[in-house]
């Protein structure tokens, strides 16, 4: 992920900080939508879509984000509840400007998750089919 650091600098602070520590290594991607939005989404450490760092921050928008494919956002739960679930997305996206843009990914990284979403989900919005690990976050 190549970090907006300018556009989210709490967000990026706070992913750093997780990968540091090592929180994401060995989770699981609980959720792939391939209806209406495109998205990957990781970063829950028990994989349910519920699970988080043990806090929220607040939303870093500039009510003017798009949602294309490459983008790299935080998963929330409404405004202003970022944690730890972030998202790729991996074909563009009518995602209204509600979710603070991580960064983006590289054209490497989009063919992988595309591998994924190939395989399908479990009705239209969860659990991919394809095994969706992350074995380690490094910063670099």
């Amino acid at each position: 992920i190549t970090m907006d650091r300018a556009n989210a600098p709490c967000a990026v602070h706070s992913f750093e900080s997780l990968a540091t520590q090592k929180f994401y290594d060995d989770t699981t991607c609980h959720r792939l939508t391939e209806e209406g939005i495109f998205i990957l989404q990781c970063g829950d450490p028990n994989a349910t879509g519920a699970g988080g760092p043990g806090y929220t921050f607040a939303d870093e928008l500039s009510g003017k984000e798009t949602y294309t494919r490459g983008v790299v956002a935080m998963a929330n739960r409404g405004p202003d509840t970022n944690g730890s679930q972030f998202f790729i997305v991996w074909s563009d996206s009518s995602l209204e400007p509600h979710y603070t843009v991580l960064g983006t990914v590289d054209e490497e990284s989009l063919v992988t998750v595309g591998k994924i979403a190939s395989q399908g989900v479990d009705a239209g919005d969860g659990k991919p089919i394809a095994d969706t690990s992350i074995k380690a976050v490094t910063l670099g």
